[in-house]
């Protein structure tokens, strides 16, 4: 299904809606067409032709409650370490628990890492003093309004880049 990205009236991204949703709130004027899909593709009605929207924009200002910490979710751990195992740089498609849980680790952003299932299943519940691996990176909790977005920016429409940039680390 078609996704359209969605704009505070102050030009921060939202979220995505699906494109149906997207041109409700255009036509019950609760939001604006900031850029067009580039494909030119037109809906239309019995009344009416609407292009289709890539990005729109709120007319009045949402609030976004403050979060203090990001959720820890698979998706937003993956795009933290880049989807690449920590301990040998493959793709990854497991998450470790640096400190295994059953030796009293905790499912935090700080012990948690992206791994390979070859490296998960060699380092197991050990420690990565028992088998000598020492981590590059120190996991911790990702900072930024733009983790609201979880792949957005990678996996999404190539016209959105100018509304979802990451800041400078």
């Amino acid at each position: 299904m078609r996704q359209v990205l969605l704009l505070n009236a102050t030009y921060e991204p939202l979220t995505t809606l699906p494109l149906r949703r997207a041109v409700c709130l255009v036509l019950r004027e609760k939001a604006e067409v900031v850029h067009h899909d580039a494909a030119g593709a037109v809906l239309h009605s019995a009344a009416m032709a609407i292009e289709v929207p890539s990005v729109i924009r709120l007319r009045r200002y949402v609030r976004i409650p403050y979060r203090t910490r990001v959720p820890l979710t698979r998706a937003a751990l993956m795009r933290r370490d880049n989807f690449r195992c920590v301990y040998c740089g493959r793709r990854a498609e497991t998450i470790d628990h640096v400190h295994p849980r059953s030796r009293g680790g905790k499912h935090v952003w700080e012990n948690c890492v992206a791994s390979c299932m070859a490296c998960n299943h060699s380092k197991a519940d050990r420690l990565l003093e028992e088998l000598g691996w020492t981590l590059e990176i120190t996991p911790g909790v990702p900072r930024g309004a733009h983790w609201r977005l979880i792949g957005v920016i990678n996996d999404g429409d190539p016209q959105w880049a100018p509304y979802v940039t990451e800041p400078a680390a």
